[in-house]
């Protein structure tokens, strides 16, 4: 008898243990807090690949954010910090010209050497990008010819650049605008000779085998911290006085480039984060 009672306790205490064990198997994929969390038994997402809150799925990649407000966090690539060109040239792949002095860079006088658009060396295609610029003061000219400049993703999609307080211009080449083809929802301006700053998003084009464009450039933006762009497409690079299209690219990647227009614009702590497809989890 006591022999039974022997191996009928060990029998319970063996099932106990198997319970407690399933138990915390299962609490581990509920979660307690101290241990992976998620299920298994959820439907897929689209796609196949992941449970809606699947345990598995990896965890998004740690960065280390800004101390202030605007500056580059951890995985940025600083284009330019105030204190040299060593990260553009010119189109010709020449040293740029561009006046670097009290923190910013300045587009020359017209007229003198060393003008001419400036592009960064690095290309990139997919992107956060931040930019700080300021338009002269006292301002001159009117319409396109005051304090213009541009944005350009890739070196061909033109986020417009312009001194749009008080000044009106084509709506569609504003400051802020797709150029040639989407204004801005509105105009968060600063007077002339203020700092103002653009945080742009940018999608690059998709292209299919047959080299036409499956998915197009889109763009999201803030100048000043307000929306002003809500995942825009652009009909093809940026032009003058044409319909855009994409029948003569398949650029995915390029340079960040800065446009002389003529007036001497300033640009200062520009800075990128480029945003690669394992990042999509």
């Amino acid at each position: 008898m006591k022999t039974n009672s022997l191996l009928l306790c060990l029998t319970l205490v063996a099932a106990l243990s198997a319970n407690a064990a399933d138990a915390k198997k299962k609490d581990a994929k509920k979660g307690d807090g101290h241990a992976a969390v998620g299920y298994t038994d959820t439907p897929m997402l689209p796609g196949g690949k992941w449970h809606v809150h699947d345990p598995d799925r990896p965890q998004p990649r740690v960065v280390e954010p800004a101390k202030e407000v605007g500056q580059p966090p951890g995985d940025a690539v600083v284009l330019f910090d105030g204190k040299d060109l060593s990260n553009w040239r010119d189109a010709k792949g020449n040293p740029s010209g561009w006046i670097v002095e009290h923190g910013y860079m300045q587009v020359p006088p017209r007229g003198t050497t060393g003008g001419g658009d400036i592009f960064s060396k690095q290309e990139f295609g997919d992107c956060q990008l931040h930019v700080e610029f300021a338009t002269p003061n006292p301002p001159e000219g009117d319409s396109q010819g005051r304090g213009n400049s541009g944005v350009f993703l890739l070196g061909l999609y033109e986020f417009q650049v312009l001194d749009s307080y008080n000044n009106r211009t084509y709506a569609d080449g504003t400051a802020a605008a797709l150029y040639g083809q989407m204004p801005p929802l509105v105009n968060p301006v600063r007077p002339p000779g203020e700092w103002q700053t653009y945080d742009i998003i940018f999608t690059a084009p998709r292209f299919g085998a047959d080299g036409k464009v499956s998915q197009p450039a889109i763009v999201t933006a803030l100048r000043n911290g307000v929306l002003v762009q809500n995942h825009e497409a652009y009909l093809g690079p940026s032009g003058h006085r044409n319909l855009a299209s994409y029948d003569k690219t398949k650029a995915t990647a390029g340079p960040i480039k800065f446009q002389d227009h003529g007036n001497p614009m300033r640009f200062r702590n520009v800075w990128i984060r480029p945003l690669p497809e394992t990042d999509r989890n």
